[in-house]
């Protein structure tokens, strides 16, 4: 099949101002698709390797334009909500997740990042820990006075599950931590694990018992956990790595090596293979020797974790959305194994995009069963990559061909190659439809970019007509990082949406005034106890914090982090709604306001004036508030001077690099702003300060020069 490549630099060096923003567009979409896949469906169709990828390179572009920065950045995700299954625990100090490398040069590049935060010169030495990284369950565990009061999983890093009861049945976790300097609060967090040996006696007893076995040991680990009885987790051989930590009354140690070592005094085991490194060069190979040890250790791992060792110096590099600046996990290589594509379906998303989805000859990767694999668009089934290059030397993917897929992590794979030798006669094109599959048979289109030109992603045009983006946006609105209505999954939203129950978020709170005439207790598989269960959990979600209710709104390009940023910028409902109204007015000096807010931009604007400009969109939120009552969004904690105050950073700062002053603002609870409005309280202004400078006189802001905001901050 010949493939006809389209022109598009690969290096973002060479890229324009106008290249940078159709790509960056691009990639924001695809994403969005792809967090919402992994996080909100619980579906991922991508692998890890290949989203880090995505995530690598719009990062690169939007360090080169920061302009273009939005809050569409997938590195602002964390995990996954908690499943309702146990009681809710609100993590004192949030459980963020670290950035991946996958090459040697990432971990230069992560070095070098460190070095321009802290200005260090190439001669002075930056003191790493280094451990292999455990592919567990990551866990909380909060001590007061020395005694274990609260065992908790990561969640959505925010909030995880109480898992208390059985943490405590756990060998390795000290109910008492040993010895006398021991802060009263502390929070010690590591991995919860199984080792192989365990897991294929684990497995035995499974099959022997007529169950299913499992499919990993981290997947035995979670489920040995997650059980209602802790006596079946006491059964099962789960041991624990200590490694991290959250709130503390006070550090123990300077280090992070030193507070691995005070884990050992109070009675935890941290992993021996830990190592103190001095450079680059020392953090690479040992990557290649715990590579090479891994098939011989008893416990899964699938990469190293490196953490700058001195713990002032993690102070002042801080995070970046939800990773550190200064940990990185350094991957090891994805897995491979060639099976036959059997068939490709088409499923429609709740933003009405389709996603070819691969259906295969079932085959063994990495100890998991495969059976899909995503194909992502027309274009990658038809062999061109993303930036317009010949993907797989412009092989294609018919049905019936055999190919070499690629595992990384507990996602659904993707096809790495089609082995040309074994394509059967028979081997079948797959021609994308023209037309939704849902009843309607809406038309379909490709998305235009930036520039006019054809994208990759086909769209249905049905928008809210099309029953399959009805269901899915109801789907999310449920969903555990929406509106988390315990009891009311998928498949019970496909029953309901069938049944013309719930054609709306709104209708979801109608159920229990409906039911006298429903009579949900008379159909099959529901009863009263389960009919209780599930309108006491609806009951129970009518009260519902500001950044969860703008998130379940499904609004494109409006993703958890935006939803946060956009929470906290307006502060109430009101104020957010009133001016999502203005903006969809074309209203400017609103738009201006909501351009102003860090991590908002131009994609995000358009897409919350198309929501709001539509009045059936419209009606269905004015018919949902009236169900619901919206919370205020959290005031900053922070008692600092510039605790609530918005401030933006221009020109060159010279005691501090940009990102570093934006950590430190944002430490001490401000908001920092990308552009100044008339509500901005500060402007802090470097020499080279330009247009900012100017919009900051316009409107009367104070502006600070970099010496006076770090008097203001006491620092």
């Amino acid at each position: 099949m010949a493939v006809k490549a389209k022109k598009a630099p690969a290096d973002i060096a060479t890229l324009t101002k106008a290249q940078a923003k159709v790509e960056h567009k691009r990639l924001a979409l695809e994403i969005e698709r792809h967090d919402q896949a992994y996080y909100q469906e619980d579906a991922p169709v991508i692998s890890d390797a290949e989203y880090d990828a995505l995530r690598k390179r719009f990062n690169a572009i939007e360090a080169r334009f920061p302009e273009l920065v939005t809050g569409k950045s997938p590195s602002q995700k964390i995990g996954a909500a908690p499943s309702g299954k146990f009681k809710k625990v609100r993590h004192a100090v949030p459980m963020l997740s670290l950035d991946n490398a996958f090459a040697e040069e990432d971990v230069l590049d992560f070095v070098g990042r460190i070095r321009r935060f802290l200005k260090l010169d190439d001669g002075d030495r930056i003191d790493f820990s280094a451990e292999p990284k455990i592919d567990g369950l990551s866990m909380s565990l909060r001590y007061e006075g020395g005694e274990l009061v609260t065992a908790a999983t990561r969640g959505d890093g925010a909030e995880g599950e109480d898992v208390t009861a059985n943490i405590r049945t756990l060998k390795d976790v000290p109910q008492k931590l040993k010895g006398r300097n021991v802060p009263d609060i502390c929070e010690v967090r590591g991995e919860v694990y199984m080792t192989k040996q365990a897991f294929l006696a684990l497995n035995k007893k499974q099959i022997a018992a007529g169950e299913a076995p499992f499919a990993n040991p981290r997947n035995s680990a979670a489920g040995s956990l997650r059980q209602k009885d802790s006596s079946i987790t006491a059964s099962r051989p789960l041991g624990f790595f200590a490694y991290a930590w959250g709130q503390m009354a006070e550090m123990p140690a300077e280090t992070q090596t030193g507070m691995i070592e005070w884990f050992e005094r109070c009675g935890f085991k941290t992993n021996p293979l830990t190592k103190l490194c001095h450079s680059v060069e020392q953090l690479i190979a040992f990557h290649r020797k715990i590579e090479e040890q891994r098939a011989g250790l008893d416990y899964d791992i699938d990469g190293v974790v490196y953490k700058v060792d001195r713990l002032d110096w993690q102070e002042r590099l801080g995070f970046v959305s939800r990773t550190p600046r200064w940990g990185i996990a350094h991957k090891f290589p994805a897995e491979r194994a060639m099976t036959v594509l059997r068939d490709i379906e088409i499923q429609v998303g709740r933003t009405g995009s389709f996603t070819p989805v691969g259906k295969l000859e079932p085959v063994g990767v990495g100890g998991v069963i495969v059976q899909n694999v995503t194909l992502h668009n027309e274009d990658y089934i038809r062999g061109i990559g993303g930036d317009g290059e010949p993907l797989r030397e412009g092989r294609d993917i018919r049905i019936g061909d055999t190919v070499i897929i690629q595992r990384a992590g507990d996602v659904i794979p993707q096809v790495v190659d089609v082995v040309l030798d074994k394509r059967p006669r028979g081997a079948k094109e797959f021609h994308f439809p023209k037309k939704c599959p849902c009843p309607l048979h809406t038309d379909v289109v490709r998305e235009e970019t930036a520039t006019g030109e054809e994208g990759a992603r086909a769209r249905c045009t049905g928008e809210f007509a099309c029953p399959y983006q009805k269901i899915e946006h109801l789907k999310l609105f449920a969903s555990r990082r929406a509106f988390d209505i315990e009891g009311l999954g998928e498949k019970q939203i496909q029953f309901f949406f069938e049944q013309e129950w719930v054609k709306e978020p709104a209708d979801i709170f109608t159920l229990p005034a409906r039911n006298a005439k429903l009579r949900l207790e008379e159909v099959e598989g529901y009863g009263e106890t389960s009919v209780r269960n599930l309108f006491a959990a609806i009951e129970e979600r009518r009260r519902i914090s500001l950044e969860r209710f703008i998130f379940a709104l499904g609004m494109r390009h409006v993703g958890e982090t935006t939803a946060l940023a956009l929470a906290r910028g307006y502060g109430s409902w009101k104020a957010f709604h009133d001016a999502c109204l203005k903006v969809a007015r074309d209203d400017e000096e609103a738009i201006a306001e909501m351009d102003a807010l860090d991590q908002i931009g131009e994609t995000v604007i358009a897409s919350i004036k198309a929501y709001f400009g539509e009045s059936h969109n419209r009606g269905i939120v004015e018919r949902l508030t009236k169900e619901v009552t919206i919370l205020d969004a959290e005031k900053p904690k922070s008692k600092s001077a510039i605790s609530g105050k918005t401030v933006v950073f221009t020109g060159a700062l010279e005691k501090m690099t940009r990102d570093e002053a934006k950590a430190m603002a944002e430490r001490l609870g401000a908001k920092a702003a990308g552009s100044v409005s008339k509500k901005t309280d500060y402007v802090v202004a470097g020499p080279g300060a330009g247009s900012k400078l100017a919009e900051a006189k316009k409107h009367g802001v104070e502006v600070l020069t970099e010496d006076e905001w770090l008097k203001m901050v006491g620092q």
